[in-house]
């Protein structure tokens, strides 16, 4: 199930209860998919006592890895219509395209945004829109890099159609890329999502392509970073 982005809640400007507001904005959380990750290298720093190497080793391991699956506060734009980023990275097509076959859109070219992110980038996938999950189609296929034009049709790839309360469709996919090998999707059909929840997570460098509703006006050009959850990427006609 997806899930709602968690505000911070009242601060304690006083004593440790301070510090810790402060640790806690200066530090994402980490995302559970992550747990995994960063309890084996940690484990290892922590049983190798006589190995200084392994276990400076493991505890940088650990936290590279938790650098990587940090899952940081977001805060949606209160503004009616808008499609946001579904995550982090930088925009590297702003074009029409044909959305994936298996979810059966038709063939005419609907307005596309694809986001690439690197190792560097958050991982996590945000809600582009409020609405309803209508279709979840995934899809085998290759691993190249994610920043080349092909890697929409031949990547491994999960995509999920939302429909608005005024009866438009945004799609969005997930796709893999050269290191990526999993690809994490919480939300099932029929779920009600708010813009900005977070849905899914892509392990190690990929892509996420966006399709919305043909007139749609991009608001975006290549090259552009956007932040998952925040940026606008367009703005649907009422």
């Amino acid at each position: 199930m997806a899930r709602r982005p968690t505000p911070p809640g009242t601060p304690d400007r006083t004593g440790l209860g301070h510090v810790a507001d402060l640790v806690r904005d200066a530090i994402p959380p980490l995302h559970p998919a992550g747990l995994p990750f960063v309890a084996t290298p940690l484990a290892v720093a922590l049983l190798a006592r006589r190995r200084k190497w392994l276990r400076r080793g493991g505890f940088a391991a650990a936290a590279a890895t938790a650098a990587f699956f940090r899952h940081p506060h977001r805060v949606p734009p209160n503004r009616a219509n808008v499609v946001i980023a579904p995550a982090d990275g930088q925009i590297a097509l702003v074009d029409t395209a044909v959305p994936p076959a298996e979810l059966n859109l038709g063939d005419a070219e609907l307005p596309r945004v694809s986001i690439f992110l690197s190792v560097l980038d958050v991982h996590v996938q945000r809600t582009p829109v409020s609405g309803t999950v209508r279709q979840i189609a995934y899809q085998r296929g290759q691993f190249r890099s994610a920043d080349l034009p092909e890697a929409s049709s031949v990547n491994e790839r999960n995509s999920m159609v939302l429909e608005t309360d005024s009866g438009q469709l945004v799609t969005v996919v997930q796709i893999a890329g050269l290191l990526a090998r999993r690809i994490v999707c919480d939300a099932e059909v029929g779920d009600k999502l708010a813009i900005g929840d977070t849905y899914g997570l892509i392990r190690f460098g990929s892509r996420v392509d966006t399709y919305f509703p043909a007139g749609t006006q991009l608001l975006v050009n290549p090259g552009q970073r956007t932040i998952g959850g925040e940026t606008v990427l367009a703005e649907l006609l009422s």
